[in-house]
């Protein structure tokens, strides 16, 4: 064999297996960095949930025109601020009355011209 044919052999030996094997390790590599950025993301928005961990202001016993003046101070309802770890609401805000006579969201009604 000469030398051009060895040369030929490896140069498709290497655009053949070991090309599509260093892209697919690299994709890998950037897809693993990727995941675990979003694993300390949603470590972060779970320590943030654990934090605000405390007692249901209706479980507190406060009054409803309490929660409600709470809920309007802090812009977040309280079922989005007691919720579960997992991101699930609690069972208890199911029933709750501040849950069931909350408004539901609108929907924007964009002025398309027709």
């Amino acid at each position: 064999m000469d030398t051009n044919s060895i040369f030929a052999l490896l140069l498709g030996l290497f655009v053949r297996l070991v090309l599509p094997l260093l892209v697919t390790a690299l994709l890998v590599y950037g897809l693993r960095r990727l995941d675990l950025r979003w694993q300390r993301q949603a470590e972060e928005e779970r320590s943030l949930l654990i934090r605000d961990e405390e007692p249901c202001w209706m479980e507190q016993g406060l009054p409803i025109e309490e929660i409600k003046t709470r809920v309007a101070a802090s812009g977040k309802p309280c079922w989005q601020i007691h919720r579960l770890p997992n991101g699930y609401l609690r069972e208890a805000c199911l029933d709750c009355e501040v849950f069931l006579d909350a408004p539901t969201p609108a929907l924007k009604q964009s002025k398309a011209h027709v």
